[in-house]
């Protein structure tokens, strides 16, 4: 069997950025699973993975157009300190979700004075290339559910 739309694939990957830092890793934990072909993750990784078999392995470097984006300038901007709870420590690296135009997204703070507080609304990896080194461990078939449902279901997951 090998990876194609709507197969259940389960990986051993190790993300790193282009200084070799690793970002991310499923080593000592659990694999992932992932369903193929629902932009479960991210669009270069899915296509470096297309066709492969259980037991492959495989080094790809996703630009950031495949993989967070590229950096957009336009997503950072200072919001009034008093639209955060004055008793709310604010520090440079926290994460808060956002209501934005397009939803809600997450915002990072990258700066913060007593007047206002700078965010960013950029994914932390955007602008990156990833350099991933992935392992296929087993390819399934997708459930009718699974399939329905645009992700994979685990014995942990409860709707």
């Amino acid at each position: 069997m090998t990876i194609s739309h709507h197969k259940v694939v389960t990986i051993d990957y190790t993300l790193k950025n282009a200084q070799g830092e690793v970002l991310d890793t499923s080593e000592g934990q659990e694999p992932l699973v992932y369903l193929h072909g629902a932009e479960n993750i991210v669009q270069g990784l899915e296509r470096e993975l297309e066709s492969k078999k259980v037991g492959d392995t495989l080094s790809a470097v996703v630009s950031p157009e495949d993989g967070y984006g590229v950096r957009n300038d336009e997503l950072i901007g200072a919001v009034p300190r008093e639209m955060f709870e004055a008793d709310m420590p604010i520090e440079v690296g926290m994460s808060f979700q956002a209501e934005t135009e397009q939803g809600i997204q997450v915002v990072t703070v990258v700066d913060v004075n007593d007047k206002e507080v700078t965010v960013d609304g950029n994914h932390p990896l955007a602008g990156e290339y990833l350099h991933f080194d992935v392992k296929v461990v087993a390819i399934r078939d997708a459930s009718e559910e699974e399939l329905e449902h645009g992700h994979v279901h685990t014995e942990s997951c409860h709707h």
